[in-house]
């Protein structure tokens, strides 16, 4: 018998607590390909969602997904997040809440010998990503 995990727990204890306490509930979430939210808002592999009661609509936190509707830019969105890629829930007005550690899961080997990659592979593979250029962009939220 495997033992079950205690960040679905988690989850539903701070999210009604964030509730109770008159504070609006945030997820940072980590998206793979079995996240569902839009991708237009997702900013370096991650989405961070507002969770609160008037911002989704069926919220529904089980011990394998969280599952919600919610607007984004006035058009509705059917929202589904393994519970494994949250990173994170905290209260927005006061930053308390808990992160939590990243489950790696297994990845499909690839069977390409190192000394089979090509000079240009090897390049991409070393190479850090580069930050974007020019100027950046920030908007005031109120």
């Amino acid at each position: 018998m495997s033992a079950l995990s205690q960040q679905p727990y988690f989850l539903r204890a701070l999210y009604e607590w964030c509730v109770d306490s008159g504070h609006t509930p945030y997820l940072t979430v980590r998206v793979d390909k079995q996240t569902r939210v839009p991708q237009a808002f997702v900013k370096d592999g991650q989405i961070v969602l507002n969770v609160g009661p008037s911002a989704v609509r069926n919220i529904h936190m089980d011990n394998d997904w969280v599952t919600f509707s919610a607007r984004f830019g006035g058009m509705s969105h059917s929202i589904e997040i393994p519970v494994g890629n949250v990173v994170a829930i905290y209260a927005r007005e006061t930053g308390e809440g808990m992160a939590f550690e990243h489950l790696a899961q297994p990845e499909v080997a690839d069977d390409t010998p190192q000394d089979m990659l090509s000079d240009s592979q090897e390049d991409d593979q070393a190479k850090p990503p580069q930050p974007p250029k020019g100027k950046p962009q920030l908007k005031v939220v109120k």
